[in-house]
């Protein structure tokens, strides 16, 4: 093998802008198939709030690898960022791009100011990335989901603790949905 062929593809994360959703619609769809759509995570996105400037796009090569969401939620009154879909191209799993997309997002939210990410997903990739499973029956979901795959992140000391409640449109959102000149 010469140094070439070892090289890794350099990762670009850059926020999630508009011309883009195509290219990530057609990432998602690839990831998750037709199946996504009876998934508890899009009763969630049927009325949370997209957060646009919280939602990144990976890119290698000028090519889109990766994407992460995220939306506004509340949870037992209080505002929570809802991660997913967090959707990435086989090959680009293989040089860490989901959880660099992860940390950003949670970097972003906390920078915004949030102090919990909650997201439907599996505990022992999530692990890795700050995440732990939702204590049996503190937050519920509009559907069935296995209580295993509740996870949250802590972006302040103690804030996962506090979380309990069913998660419910956030009273923000028809303002976020409406856009900046009519909110």
């Amino acid at each position: 093998m010469t140094a070439t062929s070892l090289r890794q593809p350099e990762l670009l994360i850059n926020p999630e802008r508009p011309q883009d959703a195509a290219a990530v619609d057609a990432l998602v769809d690839r990831a998750f198939g037709p199946g996504r759509f009876t998934k508890v995570s899009e009763r969630v996105r049927e009325f949370a709030a997209p957060r646009h400037d919280l939602s990144f796009c990976a890119w290698e090569d000028g090519k889109l690898v990766g994407v992460v969401r995220q939306w506004l939620v509340d949870v037992g009154g209080r505002p929570v960022i809802f991660l997913g879909p967090l959707a990435v191209d086989e090959a680009a799993r293989l040089h860490g791009a989901g959880g660099a997309l992860v940390e950003r997002a949670a970097q972003a939210a906390a920078d915004a100011g949030f102090d919990t990410v909650l997201l439907v997903g599996d505990e022992p990739y999530f692990r890795r990335l700050n995440f732990a499973v939702v204590p049996h029956g503190r937050v519920t979901l509009p559907g069935p989901v296995d209580p295993r795959r509740i996870l949250v992140r802590a972006l302040r000391s103690g804030a996962a603790a506090e979380l309990a409640g069913p998660v419910r449109a956030h009273p923000l959102a028809r303002k976020l949905e409406a856009g900046p000149a009519q909110a």
